[in-house]
């Protein structure tokens, strides 16, 4: 059964409180408030804006006594012809060290900052090209916006947020002409490896493009998959920490099939298309490689080892054959038992109705695929 009433429920419980999405907005707010204001950073400083999870819908709550995270990127004018990627963030530590003191540490790609009730992550940018600046200032990039509220989001210099169309006398013609016309095609941006010790592509506004694209092609399904299937992780392997976060969201973003009716109807065939799409990898103990978006030639499982993809293919099949008796069964104390097998407590517990009812089962247009129902019988990227 779909049961979309308790997956509703089930979502609801598995995204961030509106008390961590308000701390969230502090933590972000007052970091790139600062940055702007920052007078020795003036001469460096073009943009910031939100990346991860947080910006693509896809993040939930923290378990246990972790907290939330939200990720900014900071786009400077620093050339790397110029500056190394230890020299140009040494640029930004005395911002660090007037607001964040004793609360960050540098890493590898970023610069880590740890508050009571928020994780912060800052990214910085060598200078992108004088033709793009005025694109990586525009509300459509800097917007806190973040897909699942914009579906209408566009890459766009005409696209406004919700709160800017209250105040644009011509926000409706605005909209109507990002709507219809092409999306800006911007370059990768370029961050600093200081175990490298070299700059390296990234694009996060690509990231941000394609997640919005596949939601769409789902029936605005895909990031509650996401988040299901983050959650299905936490539950039952927090122990088997690899993969998780962007690396898991681009095996789940491989494997989901588009025009998927449910939640549940994504769960169970994305689970059944990663045992088929990688069962080659598994047997030969290997694993796939999957290019990020926007930057062909990173593999985003490439700092994943062969052993615990593995391991996870394995969770992966275990958890396709109870998706699959689940989202087949017409009883419906069975069908909500196996879904909150699968998915943990989060899930609500089925009535205890002790019957065959059909309340809440939706038949399915079509067998689901791949997979069919051969299981029905059977009882950074690293962060």
């Amino acid at each position: 059964m779909e049961l979309p009433t308790d997956f509703k429920s089930f979502l609801t419980a598995i995204r961030p409180t509106e008390n961590q999405r308000s701390e969230l907005k502090t933590g972000h707010t007052t970091l790139r408030s600062r940055l702007k204001d920052f007078q020795e950073l003036k001469d460096v400083y073009i943009s910031d804006f939100l990346q991860g999870s947080y910006r693509r819908a896809t993040a939930v709550r923290p378990k246990g006594e972790k907290r939330s995270d939200v990720d900014i990127i900071v786009v400077t004018k620093l050339h790397e012809e110029e500056y190394t990627p230890d020299a140009a963030m040494d640029i930004f530590v005395p911002f660090l060290d007037k607001y964040y003191k004793d609360k960050w540490q540098r890493q590898g790609r970023s610069f880590g900052i740890s508050l009571s009730y928020v994780d912060l992550d800052l990214v910085i940018t060598s200078a992108p090209s004088e033709a793009e600046i005025g694109a990586l200032q525009s509300e459509s990039v800097t917007s806190e916006t973040d897909i699942a509220e914009a579906k209408d989001w566009r890459l766009h210099p005409s696209w406004l947020s919700s709160d800017s169309r209250w105040l644009v006398e011509n926000a409706q013609e605005l909209l109507a002409k990002a709507k219809s016309e092409s999306e800006w095609k911007l370059s990768a941006l370029r961050i600093p490896n200081r175990e490298a010790g070299n700059w390296e592509d990234t694009h996060p506004l690509m990231q941000i493009q394609w997640t919005r694209d596949k939601n769409a092609s789902t029936n605005y399904h895909f990031v509650n998959v996401v988040k299901a299937l983050k959650w299905w992780k936490i539950e039952n392997y927090d122990e088997a920490k690899h993969p998780k976060g962007f690396p898991l969201e681009r095996i789940i973003g491989d494997c989901c099939p588009d025009g998927i009716t449910s939640v549940a109807n994504g769960i169970v065939t994305t689970l059944e298309s990663i045992v088929s799409n990688y069962m080659a990898y598994s047997i030969t103990n290997s694993k796939p490689i999957l290019p990020d978006y926007g930057v062909p030639g990173h593999d985003v499982l490439g700092r994943l080892s062969s052993e615990d993809f593995n391991i996870f293919y394995n969770q992966a099949e275990e958890g396709a054959k109870i998706a699959r008796r689940a989202y087949d069964s017409q009883d419906r104390n069975e069908s909500g038992n196996l879904w909150r097998k699968l998915l943990g407590s989060k899930f609500p517990a089925p009535p205890d109705n002790g019957g065959k009812a059909k309340a809440g089962y939706t038949t399915p247009a079509a067998a689901a695929a791949p997979g069919g129902g051969r299981f029905a019988t059977t009882g950074e990227y690293l962060d």
